[in-house]
């Protein structure tokens, strides 16, 4: 007996030791390939007649989860771009005396409209230096395509095609669904706007809702139309017929209709980028990483900083991480930021559709005591709404682009009620209780009497407490604030018009804004949340035996991940959320 609990025991301590031997080789070559990019791209010189090459086709996103960085690092996962730094590499190329064009890849750019929006003026910009910029893709998506209008030239592949269609939005609804299979969603909500919940409620839209969604549309397509006739030399009407018509679906038509400017296969355009730069050799092509990469964008002497806390994804009671604004990594972040005697401002970067009210009004009050201290800015991002704009409320200057989508002040509670979907399988729940609303919240019952009453009451005192938050972040009245709540979704110029935020502008915007506010002239950036790869990132990126110990990393889709996300930080009540009405996709 003796000899297997020995036996047992060597092979257990074998196994434990080659784990950590495997781990500590592992995160040393992960070191060493970071430091090994960071030698090249430091080593890597720029030569006269160079062109950037941009591909906006790779993932982007506003800040980048440290796994992710590691995994590129070791060659284990494409290419990977914290949005911000995009825009400054453009920057700085404009600047490189030897770069003398871009060649932009905007074929499916893995962005939101306001990103796309941002990345477009910045290359608006280059090309006002006096350098041009060429487009070139076998397909260009609608997003893609409104990005690559602004080129001196767009070539398409012969036998490719593009989108120029409009733009739509669909809304699923679940009334006959529910009824049919006895599985509901038990809404309580505040705000006449509010129609995160309407598709649980009714099987067609609710006019308030199709007036939001259409003036959103309205509004993001007036700016595509504006920027793209500007660049192509076209008027509304023409731009709109062609839309209408699907006129450009083809490669020849969208030629003939004079959105690109030729049909070209890739040797052929590469060869045009030669002949444009007056080159017979080898094109050379310099990298994104090389003029970001090694700290390319760090001045150096300059001590100050202004800190940019990344607010991105859904707002979860919880830890939180780079894909969810949850209280423990963020409070963290905050104060971080707050105490660290170089940063003179905070900027905080938010691309959130909310969600945790609780979670939202933690963090409100921690940004609070924050711009105590110091100048606090906000930059919206693609969707800084409900939960998200109840953080923004807290800055002192509040900044958005013009298809940001904002607002959405309102609140409601969705409780899972599988009562009839239970029974029909022969289950009937039986309760017992000592008092009328014991049971509280039950999957096998409605909320009826005191339990519907008091998830009313929350909702209202959370309601009022945001707009409450919002009239004092804003200067505004209480019923000014209740004009433009209700749950009612805002793009970037109406919100600036209502007086949701201070002005249009990306991060540039917030940025001097925050230095102006800090009295500061020349300044670092220094990025929060600090998250370091944990040992299950670790182990997740180790080939058989790290999927055999987290045999779900990476296998489930991210939304689905969230979802499960949400379920485990679900506390034993009905939640009150300040969430987007509806899932925003514009497409």
């Amino acid at each position: 007996m003796n000899f297997f609990k020995h036996f047992l025991a060597s092979v257990l301590g074998t196994v434990v030791a080659f784990i950590i031997i495997g781990v500590l080789l592992f995160v040393g070559i992960a070191s060493m390939a970071t430091l090994i990019t960071a030698e090249e791209m430091q080593v890597a010189e720029i030569k006269s007649e160079s062109i950037l090459r941009l591909d906006l086709d790779q993932p982007i996103y506003d800040n980048i989860p440290a796994a992710q960085e590691l995994e590129v690092a070791l060659g284990l996962n494409e290419e990977t771009y914290k949005f911000y730094d995009l825009v400054q590499a453009i920057r700085k190329a404009s600047q490189e005396e030897k770069i003398k064009a871009i060649d932009l890849v905007a074929q499916y750019p893995q962005l939101g409209w306001s990103q796309a929006q941002t990345l477009r003026k910045a290359l608006e910009e280059f090309r006002a230096s006096g350098k041009f910029v060429y487009a070139h893709g076998d397909y260009f998506s609608q997003k893609g395509y409104y990005i690559a209008s602004v080129s001196d030239s767009i070539f398409l592949h012969p036998m490719g095609g593009m989108e120029f269609k409009g733009l739509a939005a669909e809304v699923l609804y679940y009334k006959d669904f529910q009824e049919k299979y006895g599985l509901k969603m038990e809404v309580i909500r505040h705000g006449k706007y509010k129609s995160a919940v309407e598709p649980y409620l009714e099987n067609e839209m609710s006019e308030s809702n199709r007036m939001q969604i259409d003036e959103m549309l309205q509004s993001v397509w007036t700016t595509v139309q504006e920027a793209v006739g500007a660049s192509r030399q076209m008027n509304r009407e023409q731009l709109d017929a062609i839309a209408n018509s699907l006129s450009a679906s083809l490669p020849e038509d969208a030629q003939a209709n004079g959105l690109i400017d030729g049909l070209l296969y890739e040797d052929d355009y590469t060869q045009k980028l030669k002949d444009i730069i007056d080159s017979e050799e080898k094109l050379r092509v310099v990298e994104v990483q090389q003029l970001i990469g090694n700290n390319g964008l760090y001045t150096k002497g300059v001590r100050d900083r202004i800190a940019v806390i990344y607010a991105q994804g859904p707002v979860l009671y919880g830890e939180g991480s780079e894909f969810v604004i949850g209280q423990e990594v963020f409070l963290d972040a905050i104060e971080e930021a707050t105490n660290n005697r170089r940063v003179k401002a905070i900027v905080l970067r938010i691309d959130s559709p909310g969600g945790s009210a609780l979670t939202s009004d933690i963090l409100w009050k921690a940004l609070m005591e924050a711009k105590k201290k110091k100048p606090l800015v906000v930059s919206m991002g693609n969707v800084a709404a409900s939960g998200g704009y109840y953080l923004a409320a807290a800055g002192d200057e509040i900044y958005a682009n013009d298809l940001t989508i904002t607002g959405s002040i309102g609140v409601f509670a969705t409780v899972p009620n599988a009562k009839s979907f239970a029974e029909s399988y022969g289950i009937n729940a039986q309760h017992v209780q000592t008092h009328d609303n014991a049971l509280g919240i039950s999957l096998f019952k409605a909320p009826e009497g005191g339990a519907r009453a008091s998830i009313k009451k929350g909702i209202t005192h959370v309601y009022d407490t945001f707009k409450q938050r919002v009239a004092e972040g804003r200067g505004l009245s209480l019923d000014e604030v209740e004009q433009i709540a209700q749950g009612r979704v805002w793009m970037g110029p109406a919100a600036l018009d209502n007086g949701l935020i201070d002005g249009l502008g990306g991060m540039d915007e917030a940025l001097a804004a925050a230095a102006r506010l800090a009295e500061i002239e020349e300044y670092n950036l220094i990025s929060y949340p600090k998250i370091e790869p944990e040992f299950d990132d670790i182990i997740g990126v180790m080939g058989p035996l790290g999927k055999a110990m987290v045999p779900l990393q990476g296998i489930l889709p991210k939304e689905v991940e969230v979802f499960l996300s949400r379920l485990n930080n679900h506390p034993p009540q009905a939640q009150y959320q300040a969430q987007l009405p509806f899932a925003v996709e514009i497409e």
